[in-house]
């Protein structure tokens, strides 16, 4: 499962308090880190998102932290609230080639008389995904069925990318959920200690 750790749109002790979070759940949890947003000061993030087998459900919504600020000592405030969230993952496909269907057919252009005596041109179909591309850029129906196939494995390889764009994107957009108040866990003082 993925999950996200995120300061929402808080001060740099909410970004410290998404490290201290995510140290505190690797000393308890085996986790990827995926990728991570840095924040204000070094050693700190805005987000962080990872896996893990784990179920970390009793760690999602809002979470608290009660310490004074460490970058600003004479700060009356003492409470950083981070959001953790569960990130669906894009389905992305891998490219099987044995998906694919051939077709061939009589094509014109290059090739002289070869092109209407032979089946040069190709139509493949991804059953898959039901995309559909035709090549007769070559003389050869082999090359052609090579280049048809490398055409389909760029469309598939582009969709997945997009699909990863966009879910990064919806995953950036839960920084504004973030609930300050009603905090699903607790912790307090500089060695972030569950109370």
């Amino acid at each position: 499962m993925m999950y996200q750790i995120s300061s929402g749109q808080g001060p740099a002790e909410c970004e410290l308090g998404v490290a201290k979070l995510l140290a505190h759940l690797r000393e308890h949890y085996d986790i990827a880190l995926l990728d991570a947003s840095p924040g204000w000061h070094a050693g700190t993030y805005r987000s962080v998102r990872f896996s893990t087998d784990a179920d970390l459900s009793a760690y999602l919504g809002s979470v608290l932290w009660v310490c004074p600020s460490p970058y600003r000592p004479a700060h009356k405030r003492k409470n950083w609230f981070m959001d953790v969230s569960a990130c669906p993952s894009a389905q992305t496909a891998g490219f099987d080639p044995e998906q694919v269907v051939l077709e061939t057919f009589r094509s014109g252009g290059k090739g002289g008389q070869n092109v209407n005596k032979v089946e040069t041109g190709v139509r493949a179909l991804y059953l898959p995904t039901g995309q559909t591309v035709v090549c007769m850029d070559e003389r050869s129906q082999y090359a052609n069925k090579q280049k048809a196939i490398a055409r389909l494995r760029a469309r598939t390889e582009q969709e997945n990318l997009r699909r990863a764009a966009a879910e990064k994107n919806g995953h950036w957009r839960c920084h504004t959920n973030l609930e300050r108040g009603n905090a699903a866990l607790r912790f307090k003082g500089p060695k972030f200690k569950p109370f």
